[in-house]
């Protein structure tokens, strides 16, 4: 864990690598204080990445998005599962080889880009086949890759994500069809989003940065894949992520740091200490009593997450349950500490 020592958030670290659904955007608009924030950390010093598991999109198109959103973006700033995943094959492979795409525009620019050849998932001669969201793929190309999987054609997946956001709510995303084609051929693929760790170390590779923080809004995507990267995380309560969950996560799921929004990479960590059962930070306790765990105190949010996380975190390892915590809100969403 990196240790701010005073400094703010966005100066502590020389990367920032942010998700972007939940985080910079939601439902195509901004999230509050994105922009400006991303604005400050950018004078602060830091490298800014935005990294996506959609392999639909190529990079300039997402840059475009966001700069539409008021987000200084261009297309170097953005790293893709798919470039994550083309470079996995480069690795694998050589420069020149022939891969079947399953997939969209983003996922055919990588693969061209890396070097490789794409080539539609029925060629001849091809070394594997890379897969990716695709909204426009027919089912007799979905039965084809199948097929040549079952056969024994290395595999590559741009990543698993279960479901994708769209304004009627979440729809199937990826990784109902890898789970799919996964349970027809008997076989898993090699996973270049996150959280697996080849998205992180594309994004270091491009970007730059020996400190990195993980900005994210999801703990079994962006948390997870933060501690597989062995990197800080800085989890933000504007997405997926609600606090009777964020209680109940594993170790290998815990962010380092907890915020409501992205303001707080302009402050410094605030970290919570135990003592005589009763965990403070920042002008905030919390203790547990059969379970159930009580706030007292006053101060900004940032200590109220950490003080709480702190305890839920302790009581969960130490007695296998979690703690109850249905009544609590954060004091800058209601006005109320529990």
């Amino acid at each position: 864990m990196a240790d701010p020592g005073g400094e703010v958030l966005a100066a502590s670290y020389d990367l920032l690598m942010f998700d972007l659904d939940g985080v910079v955007y939601l439902e195509g608009h901004a999230v509050d204080h994105a922009a400006r924030s991303i604005a400050d950390s950018r004078r602060a010093g830091a490298r800014i990445a935005f990294i996506t598991n959609n392999a639909a999109r190529t990079p300039e198109q997402v840059a475009e998005h966001l700069r539409d959103l008021g987000v200084d973006a261009v297309a170097d700033d953005v790293v893709t599962s798919s470039q994550a995943a083309a470079r996995v094959l480069l690795d694998r492979y050589h420069r020149g080889a022939r891969v079947a795409v399953l997939g969209a525009e983003g996922l055919v620019e990588a693969v061209r880009n890396a070097g490789l050849e794409p080539m539609p998932v029925d060629a001849d001669d091809v070394v594997a086949i890379v897969s990716g969201y695709a909204p426009q793929v027919r089912w007799k190309t979905i039965m084809r890759a199948s097929v040549v999987i079952r056969n024994g054609l290395p595999w590559v997946a741009t990543n698993t994500d279960p479901t994708l956001p769209t304004a009627d709510g979440p729809a199937p995303g990826h990784g109902t069809l890898v789970k799919m084609i996964s349970g027809f051929a008997g076989v898993s693929p090699q996973v270049a989003g996150k959280p697996e760790r080849p998205l992180f170390d594309e994004t270091l590779r491009r970007v730059g940065g020996e400190r990195p923080l993980m900005v994210g809004d999801s703990l079994h995507t962006d948390t997870a894949g933060a501690h597989k990267a062995e990197t800080d995380s800085l989890l933000v309560m504007t997405g997926v992520t609600g606090l009777s969950e964020l209680v109940a996560a594993p170790p290998e799921q815990r962010p380092t740091w907890v915020a409501d929004d992205l303001r707080a990479l302009g402050r410094p960590g605030c970290t919570a200490s135990r003592h005589d059962g009763r965990w403070t930070a920042g002008g905030w306790s919390a203790t547990l009593h059969d379970g159930h765990l009580t706030v007292e105190g006053s101060g900004g949010s940032d200590g109220w997450w950490a003080a709480v996380t702190g305890a839920a975190w302790a009581h969960l390892d130490e007695t296998g349950e979690t703690a109850d915590v249905s009544h609590l809100s954060a004091p800058d969403r209601a006005g109320s500490a529990g």
